[in-house]
């Protein structure tokens, strides 16, 4: 999840350098972006965040990598890395984005970005941006 404040090419920038790690030590499988959703609740005083998923394989070394920039990195809210089995299903989100600024109306919202890294061959983990 991206803080929204920085413009759309300054996000685009950091998940480039995030799929560039991802394919630098890994196997890139999917990647969707879900654009700005409305968050459940703010975060470092954000109402919505800019949702991308990878889904990608690779070495547990490229998680740790992962884990440490992404903890680290400017612009990141919150991201979330998950372990699933490689032969899983890819979940696509609901068209639904955030509503324009002053609405009333309720987002559907979105789930956090997500990759895949098999870890010695008996799984693979899903990273959630």
């Amino acid at each position: 999840m991206l803080d929204p404040g920085p413009d759309e090419a300054g996000r685009d920038v950091l998940a480039q350098e995030v799929r560039g790690s991802i394919e630098g030590r890994g196997t890139l499988k999917h990647e969707n972006n879900w654009g700005l959703r409305k968050l459940a609740y703010e975060i470092g005083g954000r109402n919505e965040a800019d949702y991308r998923w990878f889904r990608f394989e690779g070495p547990s070394e490229l998680l740790d990598e992962l884990n440490h920039n992404l903890r680290i990195a400017d612009g990141v809210l919150r991201f979330r890395i998950f372990k699933v089995d490689a032969g899983s299903p890819v979940m696509v989100p609901p068209a639904v984005a955030a509503p324009a600024h002053g609405s009333r109306e309720r987002s559907q919202g979105g789930r956090p970005a997500v990759a895949t890294v098999p870890d010695d061959g008996d799984g693979a983990a899903e990273l959630a941006e």
